[in-house]
């Protein structure tokens, strides 16, 4: 695997290396020993799947609060997304800043997204199959979120999105006061 940092601290993209034969290609996308030698969580709990039917159907941007922060490692499996993650750990110096990656299914590209981070996506194709594996359980009470067009935090998205949740649309805007000791 290949391990790339983005613009914000701790984040990474992953790009699988692929060994190709007559039958197709091998990649791995997630093995404990190589996150460790990166200094990544590698603590994983649960997986997920997520099917989105639509293009411009956004997820996000969610977070949990302490205790229950999480990692998260975000594989789109079918069709593309835009994959955003903002870092809302206020000790860190790309606090309040955002970063944004295509991960396809062509692409094979995985994102990590660190403790302390929201997370969202938004459709670019329709029939989106995402699998994403987080190292805390979800927890009702630590869910937090921040409106997907926050001013503040002015993240450019390719497309307008088209099919929100209610819940999606209801989160608050950015608020620095708001997660004072609630993140990691």
């Amino acid at each position: 695997m290949i391990f790339k940092e983005t613009s914000l601290a701790g984040a990474f993209t992953i790009e699988p290396e692929r060994r190709e034969d007559q039958r197709g290609f091998f990649a791995r996308t997630f093995c404990v020993k190589e996150f460790e030698q990166h200094n990544l969580d590698s603590r994983l709990v649960q997986a997920n799947y997520a099917f989105s039917k639509s293009k411009g159907t956004l997820r996000g941007l969610h977070y949990q609060r302490s205790p229950m922060s999480e990692t998260k490692i975000v594989h789109c499996i079918h069709g593309a997304i835009w994959d955003v993650i903002v870092d809302l750990r206020q000790s860190s110096p790309t606090f309040g800043k955002w970063f944004a990656e295509e991960l396809t299914s062509n692409n094979r590209k995985i994102m990590y997204v660190p403790k302390g981070f929201a997370h969202g996506m938004l459709t670019l194709t329709d029939d989106v199959e995402v699998l994403y594996m987080v190292s805390e359980f979800y927890s009702p009470t630590h869910e937090r979120g921040i409106r997907w067009n926050d001013p503040f935090l002015n993240i450019v998205w390719p497309n307008v999105p088209t099919i929100i949740s209610a819940k999606d649309n209801s989160w608050s805007d950015f608020n620095p006061h708001d997660l004072l000791g609630s993140i990691t």
